[in-house]
């Protein structure tokens, strides 16, 4: 079992950067699936961003090219990078860990608390 714990949140202005953290502790994150998923009041979860266990990434749509996940193996840590932000992004940004699933993408057995994200115009 992993647990998950992220950082990073904060208040920006709209094309601003903004970088976030996942702490992970209880087993190594490279043996896992992990994303960043955005939930939002009234929206559907989103995967913002899943990097899989082979080290290949995948980006929600218009993500791609501003949004960059990445793991620090030696700290078990999953950053993301998120550049020129806009209003729409804003939301409750949460770690989670999980399996490959058979379709590609990863389906989620351990989630963090999340760490807000604000944008404005």
């Amino acid at each position: 079992q992993v647990q998950l714990v992220e950082s990073g949140g904060d208040s920006v202005q709209d094309g601003e950067s903004l970088s976030l953290s996942c702490a992970a502790s209880g087993a190594p994150i490279s043996n896992y699936c992990m994303g960043w998923v955005r939930q939002t009041s009234g929206k559907p979860r989103l995967e913002v961003a899943v990097l899989r266990t082979d080290g290949t990434t995948l980006y929600a749509r218009d993500l791609k090219g501003r949004f960059t996940i990445s793991r620090d193996n030696a700290k078990n840590t999953l950053n993301l990078r998120m550049n020129n932000l806009k209003p729409e992004e804003s939301g409750l940004y949460r770690c989670a860990a999980g399996h490959v699933n058979g379709v590609g993408g990863c389906t989620w057995n351990f989630w963090g608390q999340g760490t807000q994200v604000t944008v404005s115009s």
